[in-house]
């Protein structure tokens, strides 16, 4: 059960398939304008996540690491918007490159590294937080940072 008094839920996942399951139950969540901070070491899933959040929108395309574009744009039920910071040092970088425009309040934002916006995040979000890497299985903790966000958590059931 999600703690709602906390705003937080910790999920288990065994391999990338139950990582891709959870993150397309919680896309049937998803509203235009919703915030999605993914946060992990090099190869915890943060890539699968977005992969799984992907098919729960309806988007057909191979879904990758935007690493070296920086953001990529799906179609879908919303548009998804996949950005990863990882070569970005910090927010300065990340807004003076236009990675953050108002185009994503018509989409969900999904942000590799987010954690390298530091006080330039904003205050509603989903936080995502995946511990493990390689075959280990990850432990997936949920933080709504905002009321709205709660229905995240409960998704997550």
């Amino acid at each position: 059960m999600p703690d709602l008094a906390t705003g937080e839920r910790v999920v288990v996942t065994r391999d990338a398939a139950e990582t891709r399951d959870l993150a397309s139950r919680l896309a049937a969540t998803a509203r235009p304008g919703d915030l999605l901070c993914l946060v992990g070491d090099l190869g915890a899933g943060k890539t699968q996540f977005a992969k799984g959040f992907a098919v729960g929108l309806g988007i057909d395309d191979v879904v990758s690491s935007p690493t070296f574009v920086l953001m990529t744009e799906y179609a879908g039920r919303l548009p998804m918007f996949h950005l990863d910071l990882y070569r970005i040092a910090d927010a300065a970088d990340a807004l003076a490159g236009g990675l953050l425009d108002e185009r994503q309040s018509e989409g969900v934002a999904l942000v590799e590294w987010a954690e390298r916006l530091g006080e330039a995040l904003p205050a509603a979000r989903l936080d995502v937080f995946i511990d493990g890497v390689g075959d280990d299985e990850r432990r997936i903790t949920l933080r709504a940072a905002a009321p709205d966000y709660l229905r995240y958590l409960e998704a997550a059931a």
